[in-house]
């Protein structure tokens, strides 16, 4: 007997962009549902599903996701669960589901998520009239759902991932020693790899493949967002895309009459937080919580990194993808496939269900050569959230259990730093910056990370006019020295440079 968890029905799908009657998320959701159930191919697997989790949905939800779920698809759950929000979330419950699995708290899982944000935006231009059940807000949601950032980055317009992931990039540039040009492009050859995939894959929602120069190129089509990133370089949620993944285990696979070479194993997964306010974190291009992460998936699953034949990272933004390489340890000119979808900008970034697409594709890999291992990264917030799986054609010997991780988040979170100084006075040194544009491609706003002469961390606008703020993007901020002052009216710092640009 056997209770390995493994992964038997995977189904993905995307809307076509010109339907006329568009689904919903809910029967976005039903649809892939209904198609991972025929994927396992069980008739009496219906009745053996009794967790049920649903994703949580960006901009149409529902008074009960995972309950109307389950009745649409004839199922009767013991536990149906909607999530907290979190990027993370696919790959993490993938892990949940696999120590519950393993334990006998369950006998076979459901986990779907979807989104239809480009229907809702041809609807709310008159394109198309919407036949939808009404948005409400959900009864529940099960779990801890944190904002991701406090109220000092809050002030400082930080909710925003288009204006805060510019922070992660602008270190990272300064720390690899790269100008800003050279950076520019190797952000674009970057996602130039991604948008070549997605031009492949029948399933992407951008199939054009753009070179390295024009994904870096500021044009009117390709603006600067928050600097230094262009609108390709950001993860386009205007997608109608859903996904959904059933486990069970081998005994349970095995009674239900599915054939063993629709089984794909996780065999190693770990879930951790980074620091979780971004502006108490010692340095913004690193990842403590991906590479435990990934050390740790892979010490379960009884391989090294050379093993892995194929990774999928998340790249929302340049940074996310740039720091989990680097953070797992993949060297820069690594053969191997570090996306089995496209990416986040390309593919389609579907809210919190990404993951979900990246999980469900490598499953169909491995069932085409059953020798191929892979890993799926996961990230939740502002490179926040984490979570890490490793997946294989056959079990690993190590057990799914209870692992006790605990130890190492608390060693992550011991080196938080204390609460950014909210009235700054004096010499101000630039940790990571980005400038805020218009929909014109304009530079509305500058806003720098740094720290005070005493070691304090600080947040200020910086005090400058679009002009200076256009010349400001041609040099490197990082690590310049300005002058920093609370300003009473707005309540924010304002820091001035005198740069010779």
């Amino acid at each position: 007997m056997s209770s390995s968890p493994v992964i038997i029905g995977v189904a993905q799908f995307t809307q076509a962009k010109k339907t006329e009657r568009p689904l919903d998320p809910l029967g976005l959701m039903v649809k892939t549902s209904q198609d991972a159930l025929s994927d396992a191919g069980a008739a009496r697997l219906k009745d053996v599903i009794d967790c049920v989790y649903v994703m949580n949905l960006f901009q149409w939800s529902y008074r009960d996701a995972p309950g109307q779920l389950s009745a649409r698809l004839g199922l009767k759950p013991r536990q149906a669960s909607y999530l907290p929000v979190g990027g993370n979330t696919p790959q993490l419950l993938v892990n949940k589901a696999a120590r519950d699995l393993a334990a006998g708290r369950c006998k076979a899982v459901l986990m779907t998520g979807a989104e239809a944000i480009y229907s809702l935006r041809r609807a709310s231009k008159g394109d198309i009239v919407l036949d939808w059940p009404e948005s409400v807000p959900p009864d529940r949601i099960d779990g801890e759902n944190t904002n991701g950032v406090d109220k000092i980055e809050e002030l400082y317009d930080l909710f925003f991932p288009s204006f805060m992931y510019p922070l992660f990039e602008t270190s990272l540039r300064a720390s690899s020693g790269r100008t800003p040009e050279e950076h520019q492009m190797y952000m674009g050859k970057s996602f130039e790899y991604l948008s070549r995939i997605a031009s492949q894959n029948p399933l992407a929602w951008s199939r054009q493949a753009l070179s390295a120069q024009v994904i870096a190129t500021p044009a009117p089509d390709n603006r600067y967002v928050g600097y230094p990133y262009t609108k390709y370089m950001n993860a386009n949620v205007d997608v109608d895309q859903s996904a959904a993944v059933i486990m069970t285990t081998e005994d349970s696979a095995r009674s239900l009459g599915i054939p063993e070479d629709k089984w794909v194993y996780p065999i190693g997964g770990a879930d951790f937080n980074d620091i979780w306010y971004v502006t108490r974190r010692p340095c913004l291009h690193e990842s403590p919580a991906i590479r435990h992460a990934a050390r740790i998936a892979l010490e379960q699953a009884d391989l090294t990194l050379g093993d892995i034949d194929v990774f999928d990272l998340y790249s929302c933004f340049p940074s996310a993808f740039e720091i989990a390489r680097r953070e797992i340890g993949i060297p820069k000119n690594d053969r191997r496939d570090l996306s089995v979808t496209g990416g986040l900008p390309f593919f389609g970034g579907p809210g919190n269900n990404y993951s979900m697409h990246a999980i469900a594709a490598v499953v169909e890999r491995i069932r085409k050569d059953r020798s191929r291992k892979a890993m799926v990264t996961a990230n939740g917030w502002y490179l926040t959230k984490h979570a890490i799986g490793v997946y294989a054609g056959s079990p690993s010997g190590q057990l799914w259990d209870d692992r006790d991780d605990s130890p190492v988040q608390r060693s992550i979170n011991a080196e938080a730093l204390p609460m950014p100084v909210e009235k700054a006075s004096g010499s101000l040194t630039v940790e990571a910056y980005v400038i805020q544009h218009d929909k014109a491609g304009k530079p509305m706003k500058g806003t720098v990370v740094g720290r005070l002469e005493d070691g304090g961390r600080t947040l200020a606008v910086i005090d400058a006019g679009p002009e200076e703020l256009l010349q400001m993007e041609k040099v490197e901020l990082v690590g310049k020295q300005g002058d920093v002052r609370y300003d009473q009216a707005t309540g924010k710092n304002m820091a001035r440079f005198n740069m010779k640009v």
